[in-house]
C-alpha cells in the first residue's frame, strides 16, 4: 500500500512540473494572438463631382389638343391614334353644308348694301349739285351723307362676315397644327361638335422637358444653370446633357418634393412619359481623398479608417463628405497616398496585427 501511495505522489509532482513548463508558452501566445487576414488599397486623390440624383419623367413641351373652330357633324376621321403626321395633314372633315349656305346669305347680302351704298353715293352728288343752285336746303345734304356714310359702315361689316364665312368653310377640314403623333382619337364619325370641342390630342416628341423632383433638402443646393446630365432606359448608354432651366416655387403636398425642369432637343427620340435618371452638378472638388465604402467603420471613437503601417493596423479617426459610386470622401484625418484596410476592415482594432492578402488586381500589378 505504502508503495501504490509513493507512485501516485511522483505521479502528481511530474505532471504539476509539466504543467508549469508549459504554461508560459501558452500566455505568451494568446498574448500575441493571430494577424487579421486583410486586404488592402491605397488612398487616392483626384476630381470630384459632388451631384444630387434622382429619378424623373419626361413631358412633351408641345402637346395640343385639336379642337373644332366650327360647329358641324363630323362625315370623316382620317387619323387614329399613334398615327405620325405633318402639319397641314387633314385629320377629320365636317359637313360644310351649313357654312356654306350661310356664306351664301353673307355674300347676298353684300350685294345688297354695295347696291344701296352705289345709289347713295348718287344722291349725295345731286344733293351737293341742288344745294348749290339752291333747290335744296344744308340739311337734306347732310343727312344724304349720313346715310351714305351709314351705308358704308353695313357694307365693311357685311364684308368681313363674308371673309369670316370663306374662312369657316376651310375650318370644315381639321388639319394637324404640328409635326407629331395622334396621342388620342376623340371624336367619331357622326358625332356633332360645337366650337371648342376637342377632337384629337398630339404630341410632339421634338423637344421634351424632364421633371427631377428633389427632397427639400437637396433642392436647397440647386441653382439655375447647373450642369445636369440625363440618362433613360429607353437608350441605354445615351448620356444627355442640359442645365436646370426652372425651379418650381412649391413643394409637392403629394411628393414633399420640389420639381427641377431642364428642357432639351430630343435628337434620340426618347418617348414622353418615359422615366429618366437625372444628375445636377453641384460642386466640382480637386484632388479629393477619396476611399471605397468598405474602409470606412464605426467605432465608438467615431468613423475611423485603419492605416495600415508595419504589419499592424493604425486607427485614424476620420471626417466623411460625399459619397459617390461606392467611393466615400474623406475631408479630415488621411492624406492621398497612404495604405488602408480594405476587406476585414471591419474586424479590426487600433494596433492589431494584420496579414495582408493582394487582391487579384495587386497580384495582376506584381506579375507585370
Amino acid at each position: 500500500m505504502l508503495r501504490i501511495q509513493s507512485h501516485l505522489l511522483i505521479s502528481t509532482a511530474c505532471a504539476c512540473l509539466a504543467l508549469v513548463a508549459c504554461a508560459p508558452k501558452e500566455e505568451k501566445k494568446a498574448a500575441g494572438g493571430p494577424a487579421t487576414l486583410v486586404t488592402t488599397t491605397t488612398v487616392s486623390a483626384r476630381s470630384l463631382e459632388v451631384t444630387e440624383d434622382t429619378l424623373g419623367t419626361l413631358e412633351s413641351l408641345i402637346d395640343p389638343t385639336v379642337g373644332a373652330e366650327v360647329p358641324g357633324r363630323v362625315v370623316r376621321v382620317l387619323t387614329r391614334a399613334g398615327q405620325k403626321v405633318r402639319r397641314g395633314d387633314t385629320m377629320a372633315l365636317l359637313d360644310p353644308s351649313d357654312l356654306a349656305l350661310a356664306l351664301r346669305s353673307d355674300k347676298a347680302e353684300l350685294q345688297r348694301l354695295e347696291s344701296l351704298l352705289e345709289q347713295q353715293e348718287r344722291l349725295v352728288q345731286r344733293q351737293k349739285d341742288l344745294v348749290g343752285k339752291g333747290f335744296v336746303s344744308r340739311n337734306a345734304v347732310d343727312d344724304a351723307v349720313a346715310q351714305r356714310d351709314a351705308l358704308r359702315a353695313q357694307l365693311a361689316a357685311a364684308q368681313a362676315r363674308a371673309d369670316s364665312g370663306r374662312s369657316n368653310q376651310g375650318k370644315a377640314r381639321v388639319v394637324a397644327p404640328i409635326d407629331g403623333e395622334v396621342d388620342a382619337q376623340i371624336v367619331a364619325t357622326g358625332d356633332y361638335v360645337k366650337v371648342g370641342d376637342p377632337l384629337f390630342k398630339m404630341v410632339s416628341n421634338r423637344r421634351l422637358r424632364a421633371i427631377l423632383p428633389y427632397p427639400e433638402t437637396a433642392a436647397a443646393r440647386i441653382r439655375r444653370g447647373q450642369p445636369v446630365r440625363i440618362t433613360s432606359p429607353q437608350s441605354p448608354g445615351l448620356v444627355v446633357s442640359g442645365r436646370v432651366e426652372d425651379i418650381r416655387p412649391v413643394v409637392s403636398a403629394g411628393s414633399r418634393a420640389v420639381d427641377v425642369l431642364v428642357r432639351f432637343d430630343n435628337e434620340a427620340g426618347l418617348l414622353a412619359g418615359g422615366t429618366i435618371n437625372g444628375s445636377v452638378l453641384i460642386d466640382l472638388r480637386d484632388n479629393a481623398v477619396l476611399v471605397p465604402e468598405q474602409s470606412v467603420v464605426l467605432r465608438p471613437a467615431g468613423t475611423v479608417v485603419y492605416a495600415i503601417a508595419d504589419g499592424k493596423a493604425v486607427q485614424r479617426i476620420v471626417t466623411t463628405g460625399a459619397r459617390k459610386a461606392g467611393m466615400v470622401e474623406i475631408t479630415k484625418g488621411l492624406a492621398g497616398g497612404e495604405t488602408v484596410a480594405l476587406d476585414g476592415a471591419g474586424f479590426l482594432s487600433d494596433g492589431a496585427a494584420v496579414s495582408i492578402k493582394e487582391t487579384a488586381k495587386q497580384a495582376a500589378a506584381t506579375k507585370q
